[in-house]
């Protein structure tokens, strides 16, 4: 089943020069898909499509079924769960716990119950200690942690990530990443669409789809799209280390083929017995 449907989807801010031409994809229920391309490429235009906060000149988006329309979208947002790239455009709350709170509240959780969601997903991106503070005070990366606890402690169908990382330092990266995935192992339906240039967070998705001057240039598994060294470097993509490290072990004349992490490589490497 699919969860969002786009199709052949056209909108300009100036009616004049194209954002996004005739972008047509699915995203199946339960998938994880990463939605690729450089600055200006259109990806952020395509978010704010999505969840109804502009219309497409052309074209149409579905989502569970139900045709994106100023008269749906207010039942539409219940199922999504957002995070954009700059926090503070998603900050209500005067704490961090009013923050997170806020959509709860809005759900009529009833208030032991929500505490305790407040204090879980706060704890799991690392902020436990924050739910006293200002958001105003608090770094870009913290901010952002905060932004992702909010999406996430609303248990969505639908989880839409526009660079929600980009704020973080390398470690806070693999933090939210490995979240996610715990989210995904929790709920298996959860469908998430992660909007970003960082080619290691599309690599571990179900799907990458590759987004260039508003078209989409190609899509498929990420084994696919990332194989194809000439074109990625075409579009100023790189490729993810371990196929990087894989092509140049491979001039090499070192058998890696088979393996698919970097544990697997460093054991061909190294072995350990």
């Amino acid at each position: 089943m699919n969860k969002i449907e786009v199709k052949n989807i056209s909108f300009s801010y100036n009616n004049q020069e194209p954002v996004l031409k005739h972008v047509s994809f699915n995203v199946k229920e339960g998938s994880y898909v990463s939605i690729v391309g450089h600055n200006g490429s259109g990806k952020s235009t395509l978010a704010r499509l999505l969840i109804g906060l502009i219309a497409p000149i052309e074209g149409n988006i579905t989502i569970d079924n139900e045709l994106v329309t100023y008269k749906t979208i207010r039942n539409i947002r219940k199922k999504i769960g957002l995070v954009f790239q700059n926090p503070d455009n998603q900050f209500i709350g005067a704490t961090v716990e009013d923050d997170i709170a806020f959509g709860l509240e809005n759900k009529q959780i009833e208030r032991q119950k929500m505490q305790e969601i407040v204090k879980n997903y706060a704890k799991r991106v690392g902020m436990n200690e924050f739910l006293d503070k200002e958001p105003s005070r608090l770094s870009g990366g913290q901010k952002q942690r905060v932004a992702i606890a909010s999406a996430l402690a609303l248990a969505p169908e639908i989880l839409i990530l526009d660079e929600a990382t980009s704020m973080l330092d390398p470690k806070g990266k693999s933090d939210i990443k490995n979240l996610v995935f715990e989210m995904k192992k929790e709920n298996p339906n959860l469908t998430i669409l992660s909007i970003t240039h960082d080619v290691e967070e599309a690599f571990l998705s179900d799907e990458v789809i590759v987004i260039n001057k508003g078209e989409v240039a190609f899509k498929g598994k990420p084994e696919e799209v990332f194989s194809n060294r000439t074109a990625l470097e075409s579009l100023h993509l790189g490729m993810p280390f371990i196929l990087d490290l894989k092509e140049k072990l491979s001039e090499k004349d070192i058998d890696i083929n088979k393996c698919s992490s970097l544990e697997e490589i460093a054991e061909v490497l190294c072995p350990s017995r």
